[in-house]
């Protein structure tokens, strides 16, 4: 038996691959033979299987109503900021598109790891520095690649990053209590290296403009792998939505509260008649006007008929009393 390296004979090997290959002998007769296996590079990402675009889409917006805010405050202005499709690409690919120079920014995002990049076009740059110093916002154009910014146009990224910063604490907020962190600053992002050129990241793009035709971008780039610890949070927050049954009730007393005072234009209406323009104008003190059976007065609110009611008088006062409320379609 030591000696022996096949069990099957040369024939009985030949015959086994022909029943195999015209089937009359079965094959995948196997434990869980109809299961699926998936091809998995451990090297690459997957980004089908992690981060929920949906709950990037939402903080964005609330990033955006936060950052128009901010902006409009500093630079007495009334910005222009759009979001656009959230795209998750390898961060190779993303350097690609982008010609130096820039205002790179590496942030700190706390509690979530690694490093954050925001990229701001030179063209919002100096838009908002001519805003700031009681410009039309306009911009600049034909840079020169290794040209460096200036300290004030510096400063003006610094209070622009600071915006950015309290905007992106506010949107995030609802998922996650984040505290933003400034790092480094570059021209080139090819040197702001937070993610390895396959690495994935999920770039948010925010089409701004911020003077008169000065447009530029406005990119917030995230490191898949700092958002993937918290891709279930984002995925529920997608599934509920930012409500609950606590701020429903809040949001409902602070809406009546806001609404309580307002004023309402009430009518009451006894009933109509049809007349001519003659008969109305002959019309003198006394006239007795003959009006058919009455049913019920009715109550307008707005113009709208909202309730049937009657009419009669309450101490020196004339007074309705509801009876039944109507559809307002009624």
């Amino acid at each position: 038996m030591a000696g022996e390296t096949n069990l099957l004979s040369p024939e009985e090997l030949d015959a086994l691959s022909a029943g195999l290959s015209d089937g009359s002998i079965a094959s995948d007769t196997g434990l869980n033979v109809e299961a699926k296996a998936r091809k998995h590079d451990l090297t690459n990402e997957d980004s089908s299987l992690g981060v929920n675009v949906g709950a990037v889409d939402m903080i964005n917006e609330r990033f955006v109503r936060q950052f128009r805010l901010g902006l409009l405050e500093v630079l007495r202005t009334t910005p222009k900021v759009n979001m656009g499709n959230v795209e998750i690409v390898k961060f190779g690919d993303y350097l690609k598109d982008l010609t130096p120079p820039l205002a790179v920014n590496t942030i700190r995002m706390n509690p979530l790891r690694g490093y954050a990049m925001v990229v701001i076009e030179p063209s919002i740059v100096f838009s908002s520095l001519d805003n700031f110093f009681g410009g039309i916002g306009g911009g600049v154009r034909g840079l020169a690649p290794g040209r460096v910014f200036t300290p004030t146009e510096s400063g003006i990224i610094k209070i622009m990053m600071n915006v950015l910063f309290g905007s992106l604490q506010e949107a995030w907020a609802p998922v996650l209590a984040i505290k933003c962190e400034h790092v480094g600053s570059e021209i080139n992002p090819q040197f702001a290296q937070i993610a390895d050129e396959n690495d994935l990241v999920v770039v948010s793009r925010f089409a701004s403009e911020l003077g008169e035709g000065t447009k530029g971008n406005i990119d917030i780039v995230y490191p898949y792998n700092s958002l993937k610890p918290i891709r279930e949070l984002l995925r529920s927050r997608v599934q509920t939505g930012d409500d609950n049954d606590a701020s429903d009730k809040v949001w409902s007393s602070e809406l009546q509260s806001a609404a309580i005072d307002a004023e309402l234009d009430v009518k009451v209406t006894l009933a109509d008649i049809e007349t001519t323009l003659k008969e109305f104008e002959a019309m003198r003190e006394d006239d007795i006007i003959y009006l058919s059976k009455l049913g019920h007065a009715r109550v307008y609110v707005n113009e709208v008929p909202i309730f049937d009611a009657n009419i009669g008088s309450s101490d020196s006062h004339m007074a309705v009393q509801i009876v039944k409320s109507l559809s307002p379609s009624k």
